[in-house]
Formats: structure tokens, C-alpha cells, sequence
């Protein structure tokens, strides 16, 4: 398949799962996100808190790896609470979302609309520890996230979403993405 029919083939199916959630025609335009997409291979990580099977991208899986072994030599605990999304995941966690009462609009501010999200890529991790409850603003109290403030950076993680980020998206404390590690001087 030509680039040119891969790009269209794609459009039409974000521009399928964005019109059954209702997100506005305009959104692909005026998101503040990147569009995120699926790797071609992707890597049984491990069981995530509730005991599903995560996937993530190669290299990210052996930087979580290595990230957690160091932080529990630190004494700190991380675990995944999620890991690699599809689209068509993305797409029902929303609608399970609108099913429960809330409007699209206020949950594009906590959940990527499908292709935009960085779970797409298999790269980004939720992360959680004994400390606090799943994906909550309190993991910020955590030594947990103390750890990963001071140390992700030498894993090739960040935090996508600190407080007043460019991108919309609320503050997620928990969510850290791979690229590359920091180069250590």
C-alpha cells in the first residue's frame, strides 16, 4: 500500500471513531496533540495492577525494565497500571466514558481522542505504586513519583503531562512516556 493510501486509509478510520464518539470534525485540526501511531511490533511486557497482559514497544519495555529494577533497589515500588492502547481501545475506554454520563468535552481533558494518544505508540506507561490509589493526582505525594522525577530522565522517560501543560490534557502524574534517556554528563 502507497504512503498516500496508508494516510488516507488511516484518516478515514480516526474520522470513523471520532464521529461514533461524537468528538467535533474540527478536533483533528485544532488538537494540541500529535497524532500517535500504532508500532508495527510490539512486546509482551508483564501483568499490569489488574492482571491484564501489557504490551509496549521493545525498547521501551527494556528501559521500564531496567527503570523498575533501579527503583526497586532504591526500595521504591512502580508497577503498569496501563501500557499499549489501540485505537479501537482508546475509542471504547471514551465511550465507556459518554455511556457513564460525561461529555465528550471533559473527557478529551483526560483521555486522548483515538490516534492521539501516546499509548498508541507502545511507549508510554501509567504508573502506579502500593502508596495510592490507580491514576490519581495524590501519586504526586508518592515516593514513587519522587523517584521517577529524579530518575526517569536517565530511562528515557518524562512526563508528558505536568501541571499547565501546552497540550490540554490535565495533569497526569502518573503518566510517563519513552524516547531516549538523558545524556549523562
Amino acid at each position: 500500500m502507497s504512503t498516500l493510501n496508508k494516510s488516507e486509509s488511516f484518516n478515514k478510520r480516526l474520522s470513523s471513531l471520532h464521529q461514533s464518539l461524537g468528538i467535533p470534525s474540527d478536533y483533528l485540526a485544532s488538537c494540541r496533540l500529535p497524532v500517535c501511531h500504532e508500532p508495527e511490533v510490539l512486546v509482551d511486557a508483564e501483568l499490569d495492577h489488574y492482571q491484564r497482559l501489557q504490551k509496549l514497544a521493545p525498547e521501551a519495555f527494556a528501559a521500564w525494565t531496567a527503570m523498575k529494577k533501579a527503583a526497586k533497589q532504591a526500595s521504591v515500588t512502580i508497577f503498569l497500571i496501563s501500557a499499549f492502547r489501540g485505537y479501537q481501545y482508546q475509542h471504547d475506554l471514551i465511550l465507556g466514558k459518554l455511556r457513564g454520563g460525561r461529555s465528550i468535552t471533559e473527557i478529551l481533558k483526560v483521555n486522548a481522542a483515538p490516534g492521539f494518544s501516546e499509548h498508541h505508540t507502545g511507549r508510554a506507561v501509567d504508573i502506579g505504586t502500593n502508596e495510592y490509589d490507580a491514576v490519581g493526582i495524590d501519586f504526586e505525594n508518592s515516593l514513587a513519583f519522587q523517584w521517577l522525577t529524579k530518575n526517569a530522565g536517565d530511562f528515557g522517560f518524562t512526563m508528558t503531562y505536568p501541571r499547565d501543560n501546552p497540550s490540554g490534557i490535565d495533569y497526569e502524574p502518573w503518566h510517563w512516556c519513552f524516547s531516549e534517556p538523558e545524556q549523562q554528563l
